[in-house]
């Protein structure tokens, strides 16, 4: 999702973008941050690093801490948090390191004031991160607060929901821009269909949330944050084109409903019971992506049948369309009988899983380009 993410940071004009493994650096303004986290569809938080330092034990990392004029963030009748990523051969678990950086924070509040400000996991003042590469540490404030796939949408799930991030990510991944026809025909809790709507609306993520962490901290400039919302709300368009959702589970399409009526997008997405087999799309070209059940629970018989009917089903009833199918399962894709035209690697949280495009032309492929 790496150079996904940076195309977007293109569009906000940041500055110095790098992209490096799970990771996209760039530079900007105040302004800059309130946009990056109202309008990013792929990024799951954005932090602003204030120090860096070299350390290679729990007593060098709790000095460098307490360096830090933490008073500039934060009052001791504050609240904070820390979350802790360790890849070091010097520090073995996050957690203790998030130990001694709350003991550094709280004893320097200590001597200065003789008081100190509490911990808050759920909802803090202040987030703070603490990042530790071999020797390398590097301490930011999280600027997103909660993590912004929580778009603010989602009141009714199934068991397992699409990651937000992750579902744009895959339609960036699509080339899909919001101007041709688009379907979900697995739609479960609608993940998919409701980041594709928000796209075709050209409405902006972060519009549906409350809060940031930006908000609490002492140089929020509440006027300029006012001023970059407004502006994002006025460019909200009509959906012009079919966005179409399915599935079996009539359940799942009424939390689709909910899900979408709390983006305020319901009229955007038309919505069929179906089977994927009967399922047909719009008339003409468009971009089809599926998230079908990766076989946990079914068996190999079972689930190699089922690739096999979405296979026909592509070639019966999707001509003109590019199918794009996220699984895990790499032995059922082989019985969909095509053959893929891309290939990408992605993680659904832990779980790797592949995204394949099939492209759903007439007659065979070399016609296509005669």
């Amino acid at each position: 999702m790496e150079n996904v993410l940076a195309e977007e940071l293109k569009e906000l004009n940041a500055q110095e973008i790098k992209t490096t493994t799970r990771a996209v650096y760039f530079e900007g303004n105040k302004e800059l941050l309130y946009k990056a986290n109202l309008q990013l569809r792929t990024a799951l938080n954005i932090l602003v690093p204030i120090k860096t330092y070299y350390v290679r034990n729990e007593d060098e990392l709790y000095k460098c801490v307490k360096k830090i004029d933490w008073s500039k963030y934060i009052s001791n009748k504050d609240t904070f948090s820390i979350e802790s990523v360790v890849h070091s051969k010097f520090f073995k678990h996050s957690k203790y390191v998030s130990l001694k950086t709350k003991d550094a924070i709280a004893d320097q509040f200590r001597n200065k004031f003789n008081e100190r400000p509490d911990v808050n996991i759920e909802n803090p003042s202040l987030k703070i991160n603490v990042h530790i590469n071999q020797e390398k540490c590097t301490i930011s404030l999280d600027s997103s607060g909660e993590s912004l796939h929580k778009r603010g949408y989602r009141k009714s799930k199934n068991q397992a929901p699409l990651n937000e991030v992750l579902a744009a990510g895959i339609i960036k991944h699509s080339g899909w821009d919001g101007k041709t026809n688009f379907v979900d025909a697995m739609c479960g809790s609608g993940t998919i269909l409701i980041e594709a709507a928000m796209i075709a609306a050209n409405k902006a993520p972060g519009l549906i949330r409350d809060k940031f962490g930006f908000m609490n901290w002492k140089d929020f400039d509440s006027v300029l944050w006012q001023k970059i919302k407004k502006k994002s709300e006025e460019k909200i368009k009509d959906v012009e084109i079919d966005i179409l959702g399915s599935d079996i589970n009539s359940n799942t399409i009424k939390i689709t409903e909910e899900n979408l009526s709390n983006a305020e997008l319901k009229d955007s997405v038309k919505f069929l019971t179906k089977q994927f087999s009967q399922s047909t799309p719009p008339e003409g070209s468009g971009t089809l992506i599926i998230n079908p059940p990766y076989g946990e629970r079914m068996k190999k018989n079972d689930i190699n049948d089922f690739y096999k009917m979405i296979g026909d089903a592509l070639k019966a009833n999707y001509v003109g369309y590019d199918a794009w199918i996220l699984t895990s399962n790499k032995e059922a894709l082989k019985n969909l009988g095509l053959r893929p035209s891309k290939k990408l690697t992605l993680f659904n949280g832990p779980l790797e899983v592949k995204l394949h495009k099939y492209e759903m032309y007439k007659g065979s492929k070399k016609a296509k380009y005669t």
